[in-house]
């Protein structure tokens, strides 16, 4: 089985290492294809202005000045000789949980791995206060593998991407696997803060504040309290239908009106 690890940390960080880790356990041919720089946030974003600038590292490992979907599209397209068996995208720095998902380049590139009918799942670790500065990706190695592997005996559908966090705790502390929906967040906890630079002009940071509410039960967000591994299914075709049939019933009668 050929697997293809990218990320959005960026080609050096701690979590894509894991992620070789987790995919060399599953294969021994494996690639890397990950951004240059930090790619966090980027969400689904292509470079279309900029050039790719393509670099090899080591054999079978690749850097790309460019996103995780710019990586992909490389490693599928110009690098691989062949099209890889699965794609892991992570193991991120941090959750990737709720709306995170519509901005986080990891679950980006498992979305374009998916758009290419490759079975491609994201994977994510928390990190609470305490493990912000250092996080330990002991918990996504322990059980990475497991859970890849029991996704490809089950068979990942066309047009599904999945999407695996990792809560913060040790390995020995996980509560179990949560299969879970997509949750939502109180949108009140985002912030603007103002701050000032040496000349005393104004520049601003998007911030968070802790969140204290209680989480809805099946949700990523209640798995990850409760320290339970969150796998979550989730659809690239963003079509509501219910919706979307009564719209043509709205506009069959206004075009009679």
């Amino acid at each position: 089985m050929r697997i293809l690890v990218t990320n959005d940390d960026g080609i050096h960080s701690p979590g894509l290492d894991a992620c070789i880790r987790i995919a060399e356990a599953l294969s021994d041919d494996v690639w890397v294809v990950a951004p240059e720089f930090d790619q966090s946030g980027v969400a689904h974003s292509l470079s279309l202005s900029d050039p790719l600038r393509l670099r090899e590292i080591a054999p079978r490992r690749f850097a790309v000045k460019g996103t995780p979907t710019d990586c992909v599209i490389m490693a599928v397209r110009h690098i691989l000789d062949a099209p890889p068996d699965l794609i892991l995208s992570g193991v991120n720095r941090g959750q990737n949980i709720a709306e995170d998902v519509s901005y986080s380049g990891t679950v980006a590139g498992a979305i374009e791995g998916t758009i290419l009918g490759i079975p491609s799942v994201a994977l994510s670790q928390a990190f609470g206060p305490t493990t912000r500065e250092a996080p330990s990706y002991d918990t996504a190695e322990t059980y990475g593998p497991d859970v890849v592997r029991t996704l490809l005996k089950e068979g990942v559908p066309k047009g599904i991407v999945i999407n695996v966090n990792f809560p913060d705790r040790p390995p020995q502390e996980v509560a179990g696997i949560a299969v879970t929906a997509q949750g939502k967040r109180d949108q009140n906890l985002m912030r603007i803060e103002a701050r000032r630079d040496g000349r005393n002009n104004p520049y601003f940071w998007i911030a968070f504040e802790r969140r204290i509410s209680a989480t809805v039960p099946g949700s990523d967000l209640r798995a990850l309290d409760e320290g339970r591994i969150s796998v979550t299914p989730l659809r690239v075709d963003q079509t509501d239908e219910p919706f979307m049939t009564r719209l043509v019933q709205v506009f069959e009668e206004a075009a009679k009106a």
